[in-house]
């Protein structure tokens, strides 16, 4: 089998064939036992989704995943051998220190061409879906495919100029996303900042808009320590209920946007990314726009996202609201706290696939604030939840933008006028990173 670029479409005669393995290297390199190396940064395939890193993890070498080993450098191409449809895909533009990747990515190094010309064109939903069908037609236990289905694809090359204008038009929309991404990041980490001063500080504003516990406000013992004075101890299932409506996958309107657990990132209360509905075989839970979504299935992974949207749901995802409106806000950083998610790790249930429920989960101990201190938090938060949602939609138009331009630039259908030689910005970098390269 052999890539149709985008619709069997004729490139320009200008543009030259290439093989990808003439033009970069995959796999370049891997750790050696002769490499100094203390503590990685780690990739792992389950941090990457749809051109994102979730977050790295910090190991010491010897405490490192066996599957530790590929050395990562700027522009280096990330792309999942495991289940391509998943779309694990990346681009790291700038590499931390001692950062590694998992043995399951193919790691491709651009040497002759532009970078971020090769990172969409491997990265288009065309190339995704062959690389998918190969991974498919395998015998092995899940889907994947060997690195050098990579190298031998043959590409097509415009002139170098023509190659950074396509490319810089690309990453902007995408550095676009990624500044939404950082405003999100920002807002929560503000939000979630609030809620540990008023809530485990407990400096919340008293009658006198001044913090209640450095103003001498009163407290009285509990069984979770010291509280303010008023407040009461129970439970997560006191404020909070779950969702529990399933839904057959003939039963769900065509085009319903989905959420699994792939679509869920570690740490992150925005949702970047989602699928749909047409494709699902199996029962789905239903859920709706502001929603807290609980991944279930290993907890420690600590998914835990705002719905932006009404949809359906893996079942290994739990889908929460508040029962009173004004604790909401109280909720979602509830949920969020890692001192719940430890919680609900250790009283999980299974050893290789440890799932939660929401038995174990409506029994946390919390402590609950009078509505009025809760209701003053939630309006802070809802206005947190408006903002991102803005921003997440925002990128939803990006992206479907940056999609349907990317198969008519890189086929040559749309051309973008050059009036100068833009290659200069990275021709340094290739000649660097080809200097001891043979073909």
């Amino acid at each position: 089998m052999s890539f149709e670029p985008f619709n069997g479409m004729t490139p320009p005669n200008e543009w030259k064939a290439r093989l990808v393995k003439d033009i970069a290297v995959v796999n370049e390199r891997s750790i050696k036992k002769s490499d100094r190396i203390d503590t990685i940064q780690y990739i792992d395939i389950a941090a990457v989704n749809h051109r994102n890193i979730d977050q790295l993890q910090t190991f010491k070498l010897n405490d490192a995943p066996s599957r530790a080993r590929r050395i990562v450098q700027d522009n280096d191409i990330l792309i999942s051998t495991v289940r391509p449809n998943l779309k694990h895909y990346t681009m790291i533009r700038k590499a931390e220190p001692d950062m590694i990747a998992s043995t399951g990515f193919a790691v491709i190094s651009p040497k002759r061409v532009h970078p971020d010309f090769l990172y969409y064109y491997l990265t288009s939903d065309s190339y995704t879906r062959y690389l998918t069908q190969i991974a498919e037609g395998q015998t092995s236990a899940y889907p994947a495919f060997n690195s050098d289905i990579i190298e031998n694809t043959v590409i097509y090359l415009p002139p170098e100029n023509e190659q950074c204008e396509i490319g810089e038009m690309l990453a902007s929309v995408d550095k676009k996303i990624e500044l939404n991404n950082a405003i999100n990041k920002n807002l929560e980490e503000m939000t979630q900042a609030l809620f540990k001063r008023w809530f485990v500080d407990f400096e919340f504003p008293n009658e006198n808009v001044e913090p209640y516990k450095s103003s001498g406000g009163e407290f009285e013992e509990s069984e979770l320590g010291l509280i303010p004075k008023g407040w009461k101890i129970g439970r997560i299932g006191d404020i909070a209920s779950n969702r529990t409506q399933t839904v057959r996958p003939e039963e769900i309107p065509s085009g319903t946007k989905y959420i699994g657990l792939e679509h869920i990132p570690r740490k992150k209360l925005a949702i970047s990314h989602f699928g749909v509905s047409d494709e699902l075989e199996s029962n789905k839970l239903w859920f709706y726009k502001g929603d807290i979504l609980f991944g279930k299935l290993r907890p420690y992974f600590h998914k835990v996202s705002i719905a932006p949207f009404d949809g359906v749901c893996s079942t290994d995802i739990l889908s929460i609201n508040s029962k009173r409106d004004e604790f909401y806000g109280y909720l979602v950083f509830q949920l969020f706290s890692e001192r719940l998610v430890d919680y609900v790790t250790q009283s999980s249930n299974g050893t290789k696939m440890p799932r939660t429920n929401w038995r174990d989960m409506s029994n946390y101990s919390i402590v609950i604030p009078p509505m009025e201190i809760a209701e003053k938090f939630t309006t802070v938060v809802r206005g947190f939840v408006s903002m991102m949602t803005n921003n997440i939609y925002e990128n939803m138009n990006l992206s479907n933008i940056r999609d349907t331009l990317l198969p008519k630039l890189m086929s040559g259908e749309i051309r973008i006028p050059v009036e100068q030689d833009h290659s200069a910005p990275y021709l340094p970098m290739v000649a660097e990173r080809s200097a001891n390269y043979q073909p």
